[in-house]
């Protein structure tokens, strides 16, 4: 295989931007995870959601990417229920029990959708946006909403940075992550926190899965594909890591960019092999978040 230089830098960067979306997969997950210990494993179908809400708008005129503004509040107030009076009542009682809620509501919303939508895929139509580009050689062009939705995931990691480092409710988050106990003692109610979390995390599915629907066709079971890449993010970034998050999108996608290169076959399975190689020679992830017990 003979690639020019040119060629090899506009692999790297198309690598580095479609990770920009991973993180934003991956990025829900984290948050959870590090709050409250709690793997969501309807993550990937609320990504999904986000997409047929925004279809919904859409046909009302309304563009994809101004239905944002919309989307991210219904989803955020779909957490603070969800988690205040369904996972709430789990924790604490084992790993099975939030295990079992969330694949229940995997299995529901992906049904509900094929019943509201069909199983036909869908796209999401944001103009001349979708193809818009940057060419900065002739080999190397930067396509306008892969960059977009890379600028966005920064600006996410970093709210939350600011958020959980400069605000009193994230200094909330923190403590109760930290020891929900000695929280609820300084006055903290964990279980509103939790639900705030929860929100927090739909919040950001709500972005990923609108520029998911703009960037390429979905349909109602294509949820448990999100949460595998998404899985794949945190486990090689390290669950509970914001910043690790965004190595971990990074590396998903130039390994399968670089993979596909090879041979297009290979675009899933060198991700995976990456993840595998992780999980072998360091299990926690680059940059985990470790407690002292």
């Amino acid at each position: 295989m003979d690639l020019g230089i040119d060629r090899i830098i506009n692999m790297l960067v198309q690598g580095v931007l479609l990770g920009g979306l991973y993180v934003l997969y991956g990025t829900g997950l984290s948050l959870i995870f590090g709050v409250m210990r709690l793997v969501n494993l309807a993550h990937g179908d609320f990504i999904v959601l986000s997409a047929y809400i925004s279809l919904i708008l859409a046909g009302f005129g309304v563009n994809p990417l101004i239905s944002i503004v919309i989307v991210v509040p219904v989803m955020f107030v779909l957490g603070l229920p969800l988690q205040r009076f369904v996972l709430n009542r789990t924790l604490g009682k084992g790993i099975m029990p939030p295990l079992l809620i969330t694949f229940g509501l995997s299995v529901i919303i992906q049904n509900a959708l094929q019943l509201g939508f069909s199983a036909d895929t869908q796209g999401l139509d944001a103009g001349a946006l979708e193809t818009a580009s940057i060419t900065i050689t002739p080999s190397l062009s930067i396509g306008l909403m892969p960059l977009l939705t890379f600028v966005i995931a920064i600006a996410v990691l970093i709210g939350l940075q600011v958020f959980f480092r400069r605000t009193r409710l994230g200094r909330a988050f923190r403590a109760t992550s930290d020891d929900p106990e000695a929280a609820e003692m300084m006055g903290i109610n964990s279980r509103h926190v939790y639900a705030l979390a929860m929100g927090l995390s739909l919040a950001i599915v709500a972005i990923a899965g609108i520029l998911l629907g703009v960037r390429t066709n979905f349909a109602p079971a294509l949820g448990p594909a999100r949460l595998l890449l998404a899985f794949e993010t945190v486990i090689i970034g390290g669950l509970g890591s914001i910043w690790g998050t965004l190595a971990g999108g990074i590396i998903l996608g130039l390994a399968q960019t670089i993979g596909a290169q090879i041979n297009p076959a290979y675009f899933q399975l060198s991700g995976h092999l990456v993840t595998l190689l992780v999980l072998v020679f360091r299990p926690t992830g680059l940059f985990a978040v470790t407690r002292d017990k």
